[in-house]
């Protein structure tokens, strides 16, 4: 089995690039935080406090998440039955996918999940600590990050083409929130592996980070492109 790690904060193109190099290779794609993602929506459909660990662990057997592929092989998450893919990709969810995943219980739950991928699919997996602990033996780790500028501006820019009423600046204070949540909690912080390769893609293109990506798996691995 083939396993690739792409960490990296919140808006450096983690997903974008995962799966569009996936699909270039003939990997399975996992997008782990969309996965924190659809438990921190549960929760704020249910009014609850997401940094309120008492609240958020008896209410993890309750739910009822699935994750499946389309005929074009995206990743779509489901909740209680519902296709909420599009939802999860808010600002307002992103805070609390960032205030769930903190909870190291939450984190366990998920992580038997993550693995059992890497052991069934040769896999390309991105998320905030996939070389450091899901996957601390990958084929691959990347550590992928770009400048908060030019996240904030990218995730702004895919926020108003899905119709979303948010400005630039309050996209950049969000990001730079999660970013010192993310990379100072307790568990499972942002960190990048000690033998990550670090990519910067805040001056590249989406086509130029998919190249730099897909030739470290090639150099890596000895995989092909299909």
């Amino acid at each position: 089995m083939i396993s690739v790690a792409i960490d990296g904060p919140s808006g450096a193109g983690k997903s974008s690039v995962a799966k569009k190099a996936a699909e270039l290779f003939g990997l399975v794609y996992v997008d782990t935080g969309a996965i924190y993602r659809t438990i921190g929506l549960a929760a704020f459909n249910r009014g609850m406090n997401t940094k309120d660990a008492d609240v958020i662990i008896p209410f993890l057997p309750e739910l009822d998440i699935d994750m499946r592929y389309n005929e074009n092989g995206e990743q779509r998450m489901f909740l209680f039955g519902e296709d909420v893919s599009s939802r999860i990709r808010t600002p307002e969810i992103s805070m609390c996918a960032s205030n769930v995943s903190a909870i190291p219980e939450v984190r366990e739950y998920l992580m038997d999940m993550q693995r059992n991928m890497a052991k069934k699919y040769d896999v390309i997996m991105d998320g905030r600590d996939i070389g450091t602990v899901i996957l601390p033996n990958a084929d691959l780790k990347i550590f992928l990050t770009a400048s908060p500028e030019a996240r904030a501006d990218r995730r702004y820019k895919e926020l108003i083409q899905k119709g979303n009423n948010v400005t630039l600046d309050a996209v950049l204070e969000d990001m730079k929130k999660r970013d010192a949540q993310d990379s100072g909690r307790k568990t499972a912080p942002l960190a990048a592996a000690a033998d990550a390769v670090y990519l910067d893609t805040s001056d590249m293109t989406l086509e130029e980070s998919v190249s730099a990506v897909c030739r470290l798996i090639s150099e890596k691995t000895g995989k092909k492109l299909k």
